[in-house]
């Protein structure tokens, strides 16, 4: 079995962000409940309990030349699943934050794309130059 990655987060509508995620960025659905929904996200499990309204404000930083929010979760992709999944939600107008090259010419280069959900969470799609280098210093 693969490690996968598992985080559950509050949400205002289980239904408006089951449809984000499978009909937008094409999760499948997991185990259900009337209160909370699992999705399957490129094998990893995002787990949303509806809580009603909650606040989250978070600071941004700079990276490179881009603002980034400094809260926000996200999934490493192979270059084929990378670029499909980025022209499919560019045609469609879904990006928070267009496709930035991250470290060009250095150890841990990469492509970002961001996403912002229903409930106000940015989701970050990379996909690095050279795998070995997710974790190189």
């Amino acid at each position: 079995m693969e490690n996968n990655f598992h985080i559950s987060l509050p949400c205002r509508h289980v239904a408006a962000t089951t449809r984000f995620y499978v009909e937008i960025i094409g999760g499948s659905v997991g185990r259900t409940a009337e209160n909370w929904v699992d999705i399957n996200l490129f094998g990893h499990q995002l787990t949303f309990n509806k809580s009603g309204k909650f606040k989250f404000e978070y600071p941004n930083y700079v990276f490179g030349s881009t603002v980034l929010p400094s809260f926000h979760f996200g999934v490493i992709l192979p270059d084929n699943k990378w670029n499909k999944l980025y022209k499919e939600l560019k045609k469609e107008d879904f990006l928070f934050i267009d496709a930035t090259h991250f470290l060009s010419n250095k150890t841990g280069a990469h492509r970002s794309f961001f996403l912002r959900d229903p409930n106000g969470y940015i989701i970050e799609f990379k996909c690095f130059e050279k795998d070995t280098s997710v974790f190189k210093k």
